[in-house]
């Protein structure tokens, strides 16, 4: 399955949030992976973060995720960067972007 979301940086975060992410710490790029994850990639536009992430089931790869240290960690630093931080929840899970048109 693919997921889209929509998360918003405060401004001035630019530069640090990029630099946050060229530190993504291996244990947890691992646990992503190990929870279903296939790919997951953010784009930027001025403020706005656009994310799409392709696998198996994303309410069960947060649950996975959930309370992982090293993601408690990394969650805790992207609300430092995040205007709203994103509900990772199983309730945020349903916050996805609805999908509008696909290439047929």
């Amino acid at each position: 399955m693919r997921v889209a979301l929509h998360t918003r940086l405060k401004p001035g975060a630019e530069q640090e949030y990029e630099q946050a992410h060229g530190e993504v710490p291996r244990e947890l790029s691992e646990a992503i992976r190990a929870a279903g994850a296939r790919e997951w990639t953010i784009w930027r536009s001025g403020l706005d973060l656009f994310h799409v992430i392709d696998c198996d089931d994303y309410v069960a790869l947060l649950a996975a995720l959930e309370d992982l240290p090293v993601n408690v960690a990394w969650q805790a630093r992207m609300d430092h960067y995040l205007d709203v931080p994103h509900d990772y929840s199983p309730d945020g899970a349903a916050q996805g972007l609805p999908v509008v048109w696909r290439l047929p």
